[in-house]
C-alpha cells in the first residue's frame, strides 16, 4: 500500500519469499540425490557395509534385536548425515563444497527456469503434472502404509486428540506456522498467482477450494505419514512418539529406513523422492514468482531501457539465486541452513503477516475492501469475513506472534549443537533483512507524506491512496485490452491486493 506506513510489509513479504527461495532449492536437490541413488542395485541406505559408514552403524532394528548401545545410529542416518550432507562438526568449519550436490542444485534450477520462464503460460502447463502426481503417489503410499503391520498404531496416534496440549502456547505457534507454510499465507505466492486472474474472478471461490484442498491434502498425507510411522514404531518394538522426528530427518532419515523393510524398496523409494521433487517444485515455482513478478510491475521501465525482457530476468533471479545455495552445499551446510530457515521466516513470519492485516484491514479499509469484492464478484463476503479481517484474524496473529517471542529459544541443530553467539547474530540479521522494511516504510511514508508539520504528515500517511473503485466488470484501466504478453499486476483489492503487497 504505496505511500502508508505499512508500505513496507509488501517489501518484507517479498524478502522473506526470496530468502526462502534460495536454500528451498537445496531441499530438492536432496531429494533428487536419493532419486537417483536408487537406481543402483542395492539402496545405499540400507547397510552398514559403506565406506561412509562408521562403528555405530547398526542396521538390525527388528523387534527381537536389541541395539548393540545406545551410540548406534541406522545406516539411513549415516547415509544422510555423512554421505549426502557430509557433515562438518558445526557451522564454524564450512569444509568443501559438495560438488555432487552442486550440479544437481543446478540441474534443479534449470528446471525452475524453464517452468517459469514464460510465466503462469509455461509455470501453468508443468503444474498440471508436478501438482496432480504426488495425490497419485500419496493413495499408493497410503494403500501400502495401511496394509504393514503396525499402521494403525500411527494412525490412532495421529488422529486421537491430546486435549492437555493446547494449554501449550508453542502448540498453537507450530499450528499457525504449518498453516502458513502449507498455504502460503505472508509468503506472497499467493498473491503473485493471484494478479494474473481476470478482474471479475470468483474469489471466493478461489479461497474456499484453497483452504479445504490444503486441508484435505494435510489430512491425507497424516494418514500416509503416521501409517508408516506406526510400522516403524512396530518393528523398532517402540512407541510411535520415540520415532516421530521433525525437520529433514523425517524425510531422509525415518521414510528411507523404513523402505529398507519393504518389499520393492527401490521401487518405494524412487516414488517417494519423485514424488518430493514435484512437490518441491511446485512451491518454488511460486517462490520465485513472487520476485520476478515484483521486480517486472516496479521496474519495467528499467528493465526494458537495458532491454531485458521477462526470460532474461527470470534467468537473472535463478542464477543469482543458484549461488545463494552454495553456503548450503559445504560440509557445514546444513548449519547455514538450519540457522536461515529458522529465522528469516519462522521468527518473522507472523510479523509481517500481522502488519499485512492491519494494512488492509485497517488503513485501506475492511468494508472498502467488502466493497471491492461486490464491486469484482456481484456480492458481497458474508459479515463473518469482514469481523475475522478486522478483529479475529490480527489478535490471533498478535497472540501467536507474542506467543512466540515469550517461548523464543536460540536455535539448535539436533539436540546437541548449540549455535555460538556470533551465528545467532547472524540468524537475527537474517531476519532483520525483513523486519527491518516495515519501520523503514513507515519512515518513507512519512517523510514523503503532504503536510506542514509532522503530526499532519504522520496522520496523512495513515490515509490509503489507492482509489476507491468503480471501475465496473472490466477492472481499472490498465487491466482493460492488455496486449497477449501482458504480465498483469492486479487481481484483488481494487487495483490490486498486489499493488498492496508490494
Amino acid at each position: 500500500m504505496k505511500g502508508t506506513h505499512i508500505s513496507g510489509a509488501g517489501a518484507a513479504t517479498v524478502v522473506v519469499a526470496y530468502l526462502l527461495c534460495t536454500y528451498y532449492n537445496v531441499i530438492i536437490a536432496w531429494a533428487v540425490y536419493y532419486l537417483i541413488n536408487t537406481f543402483r542395485s542395492e539402496l545405499p541406505w540400507a547397510s552398514c557395509n559403506n565406506s561412509w559408514n562408521t562403528a555405530n552403524c547398526f542396521s538390525d532394528y527388528s523387534s527381537n534385536t536389541s541395539r548393540p548401545d545406545n551410540n548406534s545410529v541406522s545406516p539411513a542416518e549415516e547415509y544422510y548425515n555423512f554421505n549426502v550432507l557430509d557433515r562438518s562438526k558445526g557451522i564454524d568449519e564450512p569444509g568443501e563444497l559438495r560438488w555432487q550436490l552442486a550440479l544437481i542444485l543446478l540441474f534443479t534450477w534449470i528446471l525452475v527456469y524453464f517452468s517459469i520462464w514464460k510465466g503462469v503460460r509455461s509455470s501453468g502447463k508443468v503444474v498440471y503434472f508436478t501438482a496432480t502426481f504426488p495425490y497419485i503417489v500419496l493413495v499408493i503410499l497410503l494403500v501400502r502404509g495401511v496394509t504393514l503391520p503396525g499402521a494403525w498404531k500411527g494412525i490412532e496416534y495421529f488422529i486421537t486428540p491430546r486435549w492437555e496440549l493446547l494449554y501449550e502456547p508453542e502448540v498453537w505457534v507450530n499450528a499457525a506456522s504449518q498453516n502458513f507454510n502449507s498455504i502460503g499465507i505472508a509468503f506472497g505466492s499467493l498473491i503473485a498467482m493471484a494478479s494474473y486472474n481476470k478482474f471479475s474472478n470468483n474469489i471466493f471461490r478461489d479461497v474456499m477450494s484453497v483452504s479445504l484442498l490444503n486441508a484435505a491434502t494435510s489430512l491425507l498425507a497424516g494418514f500416509v505419514i503416521f501409517s508408516i510411522l506406526g510400522y516403524i514404531a512396530t518393528l523398532q518394538n517402540k512407541e510411535v512418539d520415540d520415532v516421530v522426528t521433525q525437520g529433514p530427518g523425517l524425510v531422509f532419515v525415518t521414510y528411507p529406513a523404513a523402505f529398507n523393510t519393504m518389499s520393492v524398496p527401490h521401487l518405494w523409494a524412487a516414488l517417494f523422492f519423485f514424488m518430493l521433487l514435484c512437490l518441491g517444485l511446485d512451491s518454488q515455482f511460486a517462490m520465485v514468482e513472487v520476485l520476478v513478478t515484483t521486480l517486472w510491475d516496479h521496474f519495467k521501465g528499467f528493465f526494458r531501457s537495458w532491454k531485458i525482457n521477462r526470460e532474461i530476468l527470470v534467468l537473472l533471479v535463478c542464477v543469482v539465486s543458484f549461488f545463494l545455495g552454495f553456503p548450503h552445499i559445504t560440509q557445514g551446510g546444513i548449519y547455514v541452513f538450519t540457522l536461515l530457515d529458522s529465522y528469516s521466516s519462522g521468527i518473522s513470519l507472523m510479523y509481517v503477516a500481522f502488519f499485512e492485516v492491519i494494512g488492509i484491514t485497517w488503513i485501506y479499509g475492511a468494508l472498502r475492501l467488502s466493497r471491492n469484492v461486490q464491486e469484482m464478484t456481484g456480492s458481497k463476503p458474508f459479515l463473518f469475513f469482514i469481523i475475522c479481517w478486522l478483529v479475529i484474524s490480527p489478535a490471533l496473529i498478535f497472540a501467536i506472534w507474542m506467543f512466540g517471542w515469550i517461548k523464543y529459544k536460540p536455535v539448535t541443530y539436533g539436540k546437541d549443537y548449540i549455535y555460538p553467539d556470533w551465528a545467532q547474530g547472524l540468524g537475527w540479521c537474517f531476519a532483520l533483512l525483513s523486519i527491518m522494511c516495515i519501520p523503514i516504510g513507515a519512515i518513507q511514508a512519512v517523510w514523503t507524506a503532504k503536510g506542514d508539520t509532522l503530526l499532519q504528515k504522520f496522520l496523512q500517511s495513515l490515509k490509503s491512496t489507492l482509489p476507491e473503485g468503480g471501475y465496473g466488470e472490466n477492472g481499472p484501466p490498465d487491466c482493460q485490452n492488455n496486449p497477449p504478453d501482458w504480465q498483469p499486476q492486479r487481481a484483488l483489492v481494487t487495483n490490486g491486493e498486489m499493488k498492496t503487497k508490494v
